[in-house]
């Protein structure tokens, strides 16, 4: 749910609906392809795209579709952006987190990020953090009642960065409403057949409570084809259906979800079962395989490569994702 035109799931069924295309029955917020949730994480280099995640399911787990917005344009590969922030004086990043070589404020390797060592923080707002750009992307609360929710990240010692979100959303929503998340942008549009390795390190913790998912969401082709993993799951179900189970990929199963006409050209979901909640993934397999069995072109560009959670509830309390010593490597 992040990038400049985005087609993200939005949660549609209670936990009493039951539908042929529903793995999980039972499950509180199942997950329907509707339009997406998009914004452009740019830096100096690339402008800021417009848009958002469109459109809410029904109960019934429909929905109508909405157009994603205008990609964010300009920049270099890669969430372009400055790397100068206002937390703390220039110096060394190491264990106090007190300033980042760049300027920014350092974690520290092995630190916990805390608000106090920050490199920055906002709400429904993003900001670069290292070579990313973190935006707590509340893309759906212009027609839907959305409680309060911020994040904050911090620069690791080893160019690593963590994030914390915490969110407040009422009880039995059935609608994503937002998607705190950390981007990597390409705004030169690099060819997928180019890449010989797309991997992605991280560990997270998150509160089981409410409707959510913790997943990358991965844009293609100008964000005519969005690619979610799933990779944490709690009450959400995909859209579409399931056209794989248990494909085992870069040392994971997956179950596989399709909706081909989800008002572009097409979403798809990697479900992973059992979760997965720390470790490395083989996002570049994921991406192959789903070009082998055409459900994504063999000719796409990537625009956006996100990691974060998808929230539709947390029962009106204040819940905390926190994301530690994310990476992604794609060359």
């Amino acid at each position: 749910m992040n990038f400049s035109a985005r087609l993200g799931p939005s949660c549609g069924l209670s936990a009493t609906s039951v539908l042929a295309t529903v793995l999980l029955l039972g499950a509180g917020c199942s997950s329907s392809a509707g339009a997406g949730d998009n914004s452009s994480a740019a830096g100096t280099t690339s402008s800021v795209g417009t848009g958002g995640h469109a459109g809410t399911n029904s109960a019934s787990g429909g929905g109508a579709s909405s157009v994603a917005g205008a990609s964010g344009s300009g920049g270099a590969t890669a969430s372009a952006g400055t790397t100068s922030s206002s937390a703390g004086t220039a110096g060394t990043s190491g264990a106090s987190g007190a300033g980042g070589s760049s300027g920014q404020a350092g974690a520290g390797s092995g630190n916990a990020c805390l608000k106090s060592n920050a490199t920055c923080s906002g709400s429904n707002s993003g900001c670069n953090v290292g070579n990313y750009y973190l935006y707590d992307n509340q893309w759906n609360c212009a027609g839907n009642h959305c409680g309060p929710e911020s994040a904050y990240g911090c620069l690791n010692s080893d160019g690593s960065v963590s994030f914390v979100t915490t969110s407040n959303q009422p009880t039995g929503n059935t609608a994503v409403l937002t998607y705190p998340a950390i981007q990597s942008n390409f705004a030169n549009k690099p060819k997928l057949g180019s890449f010989s390795s797309i991997s992605a390190t991280f560990s997270e913790t998150s509160p089981h409570i409410g409707d959510y998912e913790v997943a990358w969401d991965c844009w293609f082709n100008d964000d005519a084809n969005e690619l979610m993993v799933w990779v944490d799951t709690y009450k959400q179900v995909p859209g579409g259906n399931k056209v794989a189970t248990a494909a085992m990929l870069g040392g994971h199963s997956y179950d596989v979800w399709s909706a081909p006409g989800s008002g572009t050209s097409g979403y798809l979901a990697f479900y992973a079962n059992p979760g997965i909640t720390s470790g490395t993934i083989d996002l570049l397999e994921l991406f192959q395989y789903a070009v082998t069995h055409n459900w994504l072109p063999a000719s796409s560009v990537v625009n956006q490569l996100s990691f974060g959670i998808e929230v539709c509830s947390t029962d009106d309390q204040d819940a905390t994702w926190t994301v530690d010593n994310y990476s992604l490597t794609a060359k």
